[in-house]
C-alpha cells in the first residue's frame, strides 16, 4: 500500500470498489491549528468524470503499478481499434471505450503510448499533445479574411470538427492540441 505522501500526477489510483482513478492534481495543505491533509482531483479512467477527494496527510491509499509501452496504431477493427507493440510487433486489440476521444486525432501509423495495469489490462491510451492534420472539409476562404477575425468549422483527415480561422481551406496542415481539441496554428508544408 502507499501513502498521499507518494501522490504523482498522473498516478493511478484504485477506489469505489476497483474502479481506476488518474491523479490530475493535488495540493497538500496544512490549515492554522487543524491537521493537514492532501485535497485531490481524479478522473475516472471508465467514465472521464472529474472528482474531488480530500485525504488526511499520510492516509494509506491503494496505489495501481503502470507499465507504459510505446505502440503503433495500424487499423480500426468495428469499434476496436488494432496496435502493434514497437518492439515484438505483437498486435493488441484496445475496445473504443478504453481508447476515448483520442481516436478523433489519430490516423493509421501514429504512435501512441498504452498504459497497462500490473495485471496487464489497458488502462488508458496517451498520444503527443499536439498533431498534425489536414483539413478535407470546410467553407472557402475570402479575400479580406484574417486570422482574427472570427471561425469556421472544418473536418479533418481524423473525421474530428475543429474550429478554424476563417482564411484556411481545404488541404491546409493544422496543429490541433489533443487535450482540448482546439486548433492551435497553421502548418506551412
Amino acid at each position: 500500500m502507499a501513502s498521499t505522501n507518494d501522490f504523482r500526477i498522473g498516478s493511478v489510483l484504485r477506489m469505489d470498489g476497483g474502479e481506476l482513478y488518474r491523479i490530475e492534481e493535488y495540493e497538500h495543505r496544512t490549515p492554522g491549528n487543524l491537521r493537514a491533509f492532501v485535497q485531490a482531483k481524479l478522473r475516472s479512467l471508465r467514465t472521464g468524470n472529474l472528482k474531488e477527494m480530500r485525504y488526511r496527510s499520510g492516509e494509506e491509499v491503494d496505489m495501481v503499478r503502470m507499465e507504459k509501452k510505446p505502440f503503433q496504431f495500424l487499423y480500426k477493427d468495428g469499434e476496436d481499434f488494432v496496435f502493434m507493440d514497437n518492439a515484438t510487433y505483437e498486435q493488441i486489440t484496445v475496445p473504443m471505450l478504453k481508447v476515448g476521444d483520442i481516436s478523433k486525432y489519430i490516423r493509421e501509423s501514429d504512435s501512441a503510448d498504452i498504459l497497462f495495469s500490473e495485471d496487464g489490462e489497458v488502462i488508458s491510451l496517451e498520444v503527443p499533445a499536439a498533431v498534425i492534420l489536414k483539413i478535407i472539409e470546410t467553407d472557402p476562404g475570402m479575400k479580406g479574411d484574417t486570422a482574427t477575425g472570427g471561425t469556421k468549422p472544418a473536418k479533418l483527415e481524423t473525421g474530428a470538427m475543429v474550429n478554424v480561422p476563417l482564411f484556411l481551406n481545404e488541404g491546409d496542415q493544422v496543429k490541433v492540441d489533443t487535450r482540448t481539441g482546439q486548433y492551435m496554428e497553421r502548418v506551412k508544408k
